[in-house]
């Protein structure tokens, strides 16, 4: 019967990495929406004053898709690293890299006062929060899949996954404060710096969280096969070749797996607030306060997808995610014109439901693809090369396609493209759970992939 190299993480200990992993991640994505629900209701008017309103915004989601440009970059330096130096070290470092990026923005000064340098450091300090951003995914979620057992790994591995959500809510929960206790020119004039600057104590709380933690168990593992010469070369040198080689079919079906689950997200949770504000006529505090509710019922059910992965498998609720959001396409929009709230309300919630039914299993799923010593880069890269073409350009393409013909249908269709190559990827996986993450090397030539640990008699 085959067994994981490893012994299993106590109960306790594993709650504390899943709670170091689960924090630090919710900082990381409170500073990246941040940025995002800036972009659009903030920037426009502070960085491309001499702007039309829409294409303003444009120009505004144009920085915010800069920072995607830099996560690939992020994912292969931290991915190398993090393959050859261990997952903690590295997370600690994106952690000070995304909030330092965080808040510099809030100390920038505006287009008034210095011209066209505050666009260009704006974006400057978006490239870093990409980088850092890059490097954070693969390293937190690993750290959990590598800690807990087979058996509830879809579980356990969804609480990071749930930092998005939590970092959503908290970066719009912020900025509906502020422009609820402010006036709109106090909120342009000083307020909107102060969710930024707020970055500098959240990343002191996780920065001492996550330096309590232990290493991964399964990278140890490897670290010491290495240094007794148990296995030839068990840290890969170069992790990006050694993904190349064994692994581009899965860095491929990774980066198809998030067409639909990135694009869906950021029109559902960042287009949409330049939508119903700009086509529909709701005033941003209603969409703010739409998007925090729904991400809160985002929250909740990630966790309930992960553990239903661990049932029936990653791939069954890889699928009723993706063919969700295609079937909520038209709808989604039909219920936001009709300017009720409580209909716009439903649109974001329903939607980021199906869309937490990829999200969920994501974590175990991409982490089962890959073998120990290139787990980091070859998750990364599926994870953040895909971002690039899915998420970076999310809004821009919903902007325009707005701006061009003034409905939503085609947005509409751009969702069910999504959907269509997240399909092909899914139906073209292996189903990966209960996989052993313990397999340190390339795997045998028969079986290029982790092998599944056997039911116990």
């Amino acid at each position: 019967m085959a067994a994981s190299a490893t012994a299993p993480t106590p109960p306790s200990s594993l709650k504390r990495i899943v709670a170091a992993s689960l924090i630090g991640t919710t900082i990381e994505w409170y500073d990246f929406f941040l940025y995002g629900a800036a972009a659009a209701l903030v920037f426009p008017k502070l960085f491309f004053p001499d702007s039309d309103p829409l294409v303003g915004t444009l120009l505004s989601f144009l920085t915010y898709a800069v920072g995607f440009a830099a996560r690939p970059i992020g994912a292969l330096v931290f991915g190398h690293y993090g393959d050859r130096l261990g997952r903690k070290k590295l997370l600690v470092l994106s952690l000070l890299l995304m909030g330092g990026a965080t808040f510099a923005i809030g100390l920038l000064p505006t287009h008034a006062a210095i011209g066209a340098g505050a666009p260009l450091l704006l974006t400057a300090l978006r490239l870093v929060q990409g980088f850092a951003l890059g490097g954070e995914w693969g390293g937190a979620v690993l750290l959990v899949s590598e800690h807990g057992d087979a058996k509830r790994r879809g579980f356990w591995a969804s609480w990071p996954q749930t930092g998005a959500p939590a970092g959503q809510l908290l970066a719009t929960g912020v900025l509906s404060a502020m422009t609820a206790l402010l006036s709109d020119d106090a909120f342009l004039s000083w307020g909107w710096r102060i969710p930024f600057l707020l970055s500098g104590v959240l990343v002191l709380v996780g920065m001492w969280i996550r330096l309590s933690v232990d290493e991964s168990p399964v990278f140890k593992a490897a670290l010491a096969q290495a240094r007794t010469r148990e296995v030839q070369d068990a840290v890969e040198k170069t992790p990006l070749l050694a993904v190349l080689r064994h692994h581009w079919r899965d860095v491929l079906i990774a980066m198809g797996a998030r067409m639909a689950e990135n694009i869906s997200y950021y029109v559902i949770t960042a287009f949409i607030l330049v939508y119903a504000v700009n086509k529909t006529a709701l005033d941003k505090q209603t969409a703010l306060n739409a998007v925090l509710i729904a991400s809160a019922v985002h929250l909740a059910v990630i966790p309930m997808w992960g553990a239903l992965s661990d049932r029936i498998g990653r791939r069954p609720v890889y699928l009723i995610g993706a063919l969700g959001v295609g079937a909520w396409a038209f709808p989604f929009f039909w219920l936001v014109d009709t300017r009720s709230f409580g209909m716009l309300l439903l649109a974001v919630a329903v939607g980021l439901v199906f869309h937490g039914a990829m999200y969920g299993p994501q974590a175990a799923f991409f982490s089962e693809l890959f073998a120990t010593r290139m787990r980091y880069s070859g998750a990364s890269m599926g994870a953040q090369f895909a971002s690039v073409l899915a998420g970076a350009p999310a809004p821009l393409i919903a902007t325009a396609l707005l701006d061009e013909t003034g409905t939503s249908t085609l947005i509409s269709v751009y969702l069910l493209v999504a959907v269509a190559l997240t399909l092909v990827a899914i139906l073209a996986a292996r189903e990966t759970r209960e996989s052993d993450l313990s397999t340190v090397g390339a795997p045998e030539p028969a079986d290029e992939r982790p092998r599944p640990v056997a039911a116990a008699n």
